[in-house]
């Protein structure tokens, strides 16, 4: 077995054991908001914390001598080459209000690229891995299916994608780029977790997807998803996804969103 299938066997079995605890813990009257980031609409339950410190236990037990990027836990270092890029609750709100759109994101880096990555999402009963060179499986209770995103959608008939940042200035902004992409597409969707929109557009169930101020956390494992199922993930210009913008989907319909975004300055703020 390769280096990328063990890193990407032991992710799953982790994102598998997260998913399940924080269904079983999770609390009647839903979790406690125990801190905010960015914005007070930017929340922290005690499930984020609890579903991080678990992942970090497991794969250290394994592998003690890896680093760790996490959403909650920032970055701790290791001397190994390998770095697990997690977020514990991706769609943290989705998890809050009990909605079924939330899901734990466990990546795998070697020496910075992502090789292996886990998504588990526990109350659709699906979980997505991939590894590099190996495509992207959908696994569920009937079964496993290879992804393959949409190729060449014109996007007059494209469902894509997007989110929100919590800064209400930032919001602001997106909502003048959405008036100059919902007339030009068949229509929009808002999930309200990054990883879930990603694993969907490998899927098939979208046909494209953008959003401004998505970390690395965020399209860690998704980005890899998608990219073996076919898609093509990037920020404006060929930059690197991150931050700034993130766009993905497949071959030809990425094309015509990107066209279509950069004149409308999706990097405003």
């Amino acid at each position: 077995m390769s280096l990328p299938e063990e890193l990407l066997e032991l992710a799953a079995a982790t994102a598998r054991e997260v998913g399940r605890m924080l269904v079983d813990k999770r609390p009647a009257g839903g979790p406690d908001v125990v801190q905010t980031k960015s914005s007070p609409t930017d929340v922290v339950t005690q499930m984020d914390r609890a579903a991080e410190a678990l992942i970090i236990e497991r794969i250290r037990a394994a592998r003690p001598d890896d680093a760790f990027l996490g959403e909650e836990g920032g970055e701790r270092g290791g001397g190994s080459g390998v770095r697990w890029v997690v977020d514990p609750i991706d769609g943290t709100v989705n998890y809050l209000y009990d909605l079924p759109d939330w899901a734990v994101s466990i990546a795998a880096e070697v020496d910075g690229a992502a090789v292996a990555g886990a998504v588990e999402m526990p109350r659709r009963g699906e979980s997505y891995t991939a590894f590099r060179g190996g495509g992207a499986l959908l696994r569920t209770a009937s079964g496993a299916r290879e992804l393959r995103v949409t190729e060449r959608v014109p996007l007059g008939q494209a469902l894509v994608a997007t989110g929100f940042g919590y800064d209400a200035a930032r919001r602001a902004a997106q909502a003048r780029v959405l008036t100059g992409v919902l007339p030009a597409v068949r229509d929009i969707r808002r999930g309200g977790s990054c990883c879930v929109d990603l694993c969907s557009l490998a899927a098939g169930r979208l046909d494209a997807y953008y959003e401004r101020g998505v970390q690395a956390w965020d399209i860690g494992a998704g980005a890899l998803i998608v990219q073996e199922a076919g898609g093509r993930v990037e920020g404006l210009h060929g930059a690197p996804a991150g931050p700034e913008l993130t766009m993905a989907a497949g071959p030809g319909t990425f094309e015509a969103l990107h066209d279509l975004l950069a004149p409308l300055d999706p990097l405003r703020d």
